[in-house]
């Protein structure tokens, strides 16, 4: 079956101008630039193409500079995961509030860039201080809007190299210290980072 083409009628045609009759382009047509125009193809005479450069003498050589060496890389922090080198007996001490807290820092109310600012500077001063466990408070954000953002920022802003050769390990707090919308964070001693 073979459809025919709908002609519009005098009336389609007024309507459709009446409707039209403000319509804008929202921004004027861009003339496209000619592509230029590929390289001529290389002499086909090998005796017509150019000379190589000259190699500079072996003596104005010089041995590139010693790379520093890099320092190992450290599994990523995940909170709950496995914690490298981490007591399983010390976490659920932790979490049943039997070891206490030595610091604590509140994030609640603060831009991304001013709670990452806090949190680098307080995880320097509490290791510079010999502080091993510490708590960091996120909040869990508005429940409509699913996982706060500090709390889906932390992990990322502690897998950082400064940050990340600082922590040993880090895990949801229990109920007594903020559930969810907290971390407990595991800090190295000053002289093992």
């Amino acid at each position: 079956m073979v459809r025919r083409r709908h002609r519009p009628t005098r009336e389609d045609l007024e309507t459709w101008q009446r409707a039209t009759r403000d319509v804008r382009p929202l921004k004027p047509p861009v003339p496209r630039e000619p592509e230029p125009a590929p390289p001529p193809p290389p002499p086909a005479d090998p005796a017509a193409r150019e000379p190589a450069p000259e190699r500079p003498p072996a003596s104005a050589w010089r041995a590139p500079a010693a790379r520093p060496t890099p320092q190992p890389s450290l599994p990523p922090l995940a909170a709950d995961g496995p914690g490298a080198g981490m007591d399983r007996r010390m976490l659920r001490r932790v979490r049943r509030g039997l070891v206490s807290i030595e610091a604590r820092l509140d994030l609640h109310g603060m831009t991304q860039d001013a709670a990452h600012a806090a949190l680098a500077g307080f995880v320097r001063r509490c290791q510079a201080d010999r502080k091993r466990v510490v708590l960091v408070i996120t909040g869990t954000g508005h429940r409509r809007e699913g996982s706060g953002v500090l709390r889906s920022q932390l992990p990322r802003w502690l897998n950082e190299p400064e940050l990340r050769r600082r922590v040993i390990h880090m895990q949801t707090a229990g109920r007594g210290h903020g559930g969810g919308g907290a971390f407990y964070l595991f800090l190295r001693r000053p002289e093992e980072g």
